[in-house]
């Protein structure tokens, strides 16, 4: 049944039957509340946590939490973030994360040292349209912290570069409001798809700790994303993720199948010019992020070929944490 539904979304049709596929901008729900035609839940988030805000997201107050009832513990969080947020997440993955020591998946016989090392700037400094395009559409994967390793399936004490800290803080922002106090955002893997690119369906199994959550964030072009059940011949449910939609993977829903057959190309986005009041209202979190960067995504002609490239792209930001509590390494 996994394989019908990705394959139904998958077609090359220009006008496939998308009635199936969830959008909580459409479902009319009260807090707690459930509506019982999609089995989603608007989530209560409570204002007791005791978390340090960081620039670029908001309040969780005004966050809208929902929770798939029929796939226990998958939480959708409705773009959390201003749009100076979502414009620096952007440019970190785009200018920063897949750069040396990360890894990417450019392969050494096509790409050299200069694209693998630095692919952003390559691709900024490149005039030969031809060359611009083939640089750009190779990009689809670069890794952080420990370093999945895709032949063997395993993580090694030895593959691992820097995690982010700004990437920390903000999954542990994220975690600690939705009660999981104790994550540890350990790996990471941002994916580039272009419209035109699928996600088979698979499983996240390689970590030793199976149990804590998996966050994923979106930024750009609309997915479509499939959560389905521990075996592939259950029928999956179809959810659209938007820009700054943050998804969380946790408990039941942890370890099962999911896939993205589809990047559909719905907005031109973010051209617009920002107010500074993102920047003035940064003081208190200045620390946490790369202010130069979030100050300068406001300016539009910097702003430019990041637009670019997400007007046909989608991003996705996906963090886990690897080890058991208490574990210091892998043994």
């Amino acid at each position: 049944m996994f394989k019908l539904v990705f394959k139904q979304y998958k077609s090359k049709s220009s006008s496939p039957d998308l009635t199936d596929v969830i959008n909580v901008d459409d479902i009319d729900i009260k807090q707690n509340e459930l509506n019982q035609n999609y089995n989603v839940q608007l989530l209560s988030i409570s204002n007791e946590h005791n978390v340090q805000m960081i620039p670029g997201i908001k309040r969780p107050t005004d966050w809208r939490a929902y929770a798939l009832t029929h796939h226990p513990g998958i939480i959708i969080i409705r773009n959390p973030f201003t749009e100076r947020g979502q414009r620096y997440w952007t440019a970190r993955c785009l200018r920063d994360y897949p750069r040396t020591p990360n890894i990417v998946n450019l392969n050494e016989r096509l790409f050299n040292d200069a694209v693998r090392s630095d692919w952003w700037k390559q691709l900024d400094q490149c005039s030969d349209s031809d060359e611009f395009q083939r640089i750009k559409a190779a990009m689809r994967w670069t890794t952080f912290g420990y370093h999945h390793n895709w032949d063997t399936k395993l993580y090694d004490e030895q593959m691992q570069s820097p995690f982010p800290d700004d990437l920390s803080i903000m999954c542990r922002l994220f975690a600690t409001v939705l009660g999981y106090c104790d994550f540890k955002p350990e790996a990471a893997i941002v994916n580039y798809y272009p419209v035109g690119s699928t996600l088979s369906g698979h499983t996240d199994h390689s970590e030793p700790n199976k149990s804590a959550p998996l966050f994923s964030l979106s930024f750009g072009q609309t997915a479509i994303f499939l959560i389905g059940g521990t075996t592939l011949e259950e029928k999956p449910s179809a959810i659209y993720l938007q820009s700054g939609d943050v998804l969380i993977m946790s408990e039941a829903s942890r370890l099962c199948y999911h896939a993205v057959p589809r990047i559909i190309k719905t907005q031109k986005l973010w051209n617009s010019t920002l107010t500074n009041q993102d920047v003035n209202d940064a003081d208190n979190g200045s620390s946490l992020l790369d202010m130069d960067l979030f100050k300068k995504v406001g300016d539009s002609n910097f702003w430019q070929p990041f637009s670019n490239y997400i007007d046909d792209s989608r991003i996705n930001i996906n963090v886990r944490q690897v080890l058991n509590p208490g574990d210091v390494k892998l043994s």
